[in-house]
């Protein structure tokens, strides 16, 4: 294993996973060397042999950017997890090789960090969600204070998704906090939460959040990944281990929004009676969750995400504001 031991002159490591993947990964590498903050470096993890993509990451003549390849693909958590072991900066941020940063995202959650009253905080942000059907800013609100995490990610208020989000390109913590609480090896969905509801189970971390915009998500799109498929009962079986992580309204609303989602989707009606029974046994449903659970099963994806577009029209951004900010500091 290389010299991992923090250099002072590095403020912000930033870890991007990748695989099969080499024109997104170069995208994001762009973005990330972009960044006002000078004082960084950009550590890629190839997850295993992967010739097209070490080649045209070897293209790029930078100094911050190091590549680690691994011998064998282990899979993105595991990767991130190496990333952090090879960092040198006290702060580790995440960027997925399918997404981008915008140039000031480093700078400005490392002046939240600094500026937090929890001694390890792990500090998120606002990002455009980019759809097929639309662009939003997204989440749409913050946490309010006192409000449970597990709550605010889970446990929805409004009809329409978005409200409340996560996701690794939106995250920076420390270094250390990362290699003491790594990613799980073993998930191949729900990383993000997960990683995020187990840190703050120590009394010294806590949520930060910057309200502007600083990334862009790509989701919902054709590129096929574990993390967007229909398997409801791979989620069902993630959320019952991390019942002691989350409230019981957070409980029922995984299990009535995002599960109920996910079978439909899959057209699978056995799911039904027995979500809603749970929910109820283990939970402790609202009213606007019991309203979001049928919603999935009387409306097709299409139909919820043309509703969506018009209903959150007033969240979207347009295209050419951002393309902009991008391209100003490429």
């Amino acid at each position: 294993m290389s010299d991992n031991s923090q250099n002072p002159r590095i403020k912000v490591s930033a870890v991007i996973p990748t695989r099969n993947r080499p024109t997104l990964v170069c995208r994001a590498v762009r973005t990330a060397l972009a960044q006002s903050l000078s004082d960084i470096e950009i550590i890629v993890v190839v997850d295993g042999q992967d010739p097209p993509t070490m080649s045209a990451l070897e293209a790029i003549a930078d100094p911050r950017l190091r590549i680690v390849q691994l011998p064998q693909s282990t899979g993105a958590p595991e990767a991130r997890n190496r990333g952090a072991l090879e960092a040198k900066g006290e702060w580790v941020a995440f960027l997925d090789d399918d997404d981008e940063w915008l140039p000031e995202k480093l700078e400005k959650q490392l002046r939240a960090a600094e500026k937090s009253r929890f001694r390890n905080p792990i500090v998120s942000c606002q990002f455009f969600a980019r759809t097929p059907k639309g662009e939003y800013v997204w989440p749409r609100r913050i946490p309010e204070p006192g409000e449970p995490i597990s709550d605010y990610l889970f446990a929805r208020r409004s009809f329409f998704q978005g409200e409340g989000f996560v996701t690794t390109t939106t995250l920076l913590a420390r270094r250390r906090l990362v290699v003491e609480t790594p990613f799980d090896k073993d998930l191949r969905r729900h990383q993000d939460a997960d990683w995020v509801l187990r840190s703050l189970t120590r009394e010294d971390v806590g949520m930060e959040y910057v309200q502007e915009a600083l990334a862009v998500w790509y989701g919902e799109d054709e590129r096929q990944s574990i993390g967007n498929t229909d398997d409801w009962r791979y989620s069902l079986d993630w959320i019952r281990r991390s019942r002691s992580l989350v409230t019981k309204r957070a409980y029922s609303g995984f299990l009535l929004t995002a599960l109920s989602a996910c079978a439909a989707n899959a057209r699978d009606r056995l799911a039904i009676r027995p979500l809603l029974k749970e929910a109820f046994k283990l939970g402790r449903p609202s009213l606007t969750q019991l309203l979001l659970f049928p919603a999935p099963w009387i409306i097709p994806r299409e139909g919820r995400r043309w509703l969506r577009s018009i209903f959150l029209a007033r969240s979207r951004y347009k295209s050419a504001e951002w393309q902009n900010r991008l391209q100003t500091h490429a």
